[in-house]
């Protein structure tokens, strides 16, 4: 089986999650060999890696038919991987300093796009604004800006012996 691996074909498999919020259509897709194991014990096998525009701390993402071609079983808890090989079973350990150090640079660069996305929805929605809806009101006094609840509501006390204790509830519930 001949595989072209000098280009990207195209490729119109949308996937969610790797980034908070945000999918992703892929430009190409690539079809690579990834070996797992030692000099005298190793597995390759082709796998279809789907090549997407967006910053991860991730190079390479390996998912669940990838995991399947492999025969691998994750254990998440100690970062393991085993999988079968030609002379007994090899074992893949993750690195928990490395993975928590990407998982942390994951979290910050989605919080940063999605400031980014937030920042630019703002910048469009203030230009689409007419002029005169422009102006930031005048501060109020403190008595009129203050929030009303859309129904009654009154304070009650919870415990005799503790008055500073309390909750509010609807009016129109019973105290007792």
């Amino acid at each position: 089986m001949g595989y072209n691996m000098a280009s990207l074909v195209p490729s119109n498999q949308a996937f969610y999650g790797i980034i908070l919020g945000a999918g992703s259509t892929p430009v190409g897709r690539a079809t690579l060999p990834v070996t797992f194991g030692t000099r005298d014990n190793y597995r390759t096998e082709y796998v279809n890696f789907e090549v997407a525009e967006f910053e991860t701390s991730y190079h390479a993402i390996l998912g669940r038919p990838s995991l399947a071609k492999f025969m691998v079983i994750p254990n998440h808890t100690y970062l393991l991987l085993k999988m079968p090989a030609p002379k007994g079973v090899l074992l893949v350990y993750g690195d928990l300093q490395t993975s928590c150090a990407c998982e942390a640079k994951n979290i910050e660069l989605s919080d940063t796009l999605e400031r980014s996305r937030n920042s630019v929805l703002v910048a469009q929605a203030a230009k689409n604004l007419p002029a005169d809806k422009q102006h930031i009101p005048a501060k109020e006094s403190t008595s009129e800006s203050q929030l009303v609840p859309a129904v009654a509501t009154k304070t009650i006390v919870l415990r005799d012996d503790e008055p500073h204790k309390t909750a509010v509830i609807g009016a129109s519930l019973d105290s007792a």
